[in-house]
This record gives structure tokens, sequence and C-alpha cells, in this order.
């Protein structure tokens, strides 16, 4: 208990520095949450489909690179 308000005495001594440190830490909580959610919606939860694993993508542009839901690239267009 003794630490603790000698951690609040040192905060209230210096509020500008403090302030700094704790608008620090928000920001860099709040960053990484965003990112988290961003990333976990992307490519963590499954795809909401039957079979994601026949999913397939189209392209009509020659020589494109397309990616299997397995992360295999293969070579589209004509004779592959």
């Amino acid at each position: 208990m003794q630490d603790i308000r000698l951690a609040f005495r040192a905060l209230r001594a210096t509020p500008v520095v403090s302030l700094i440190a704790i608008l620090s830490l928000a920001l860099g909580i709040g960053a990484n949450t965003a990112i988290f959610s961003l990333v976990d919606s992307v490519i963590l939860r499954a795809l909401p489909v039957k079979e994601p694993g026949q999913l397939v993508m189209l392209s009509d542009e020659p020589g494109a690179r397309v990616a299997n839901t397995r992360g295999r690239c293969a070579k589209s267009g004509a004779g592959s």
C-alpha cells in the first residue's frame, strides 16, 4: 500500500510527464487492440461458407498470380 501512495505522489509531482506517459500507454493499447481486431477478423476467423477449401479466385489478367485458401500460388491463364 505504501508503494502505491509513493507512485501517486510521484505522478502528482510531475503532471506533464505523467500525462504524456498515460496518453502513450492509452494510444499503444488502443492501436494494439485495433490491429488485433483486424487480424482476427481477416486471418484468424474461418470464412462463413460451407467448404472454404473449395473457394477459388478468378482473374482475367494474363499471368496473374492467385492463391487458393491453402496459400499455394498458381499461375492463372490458359494452359495452367
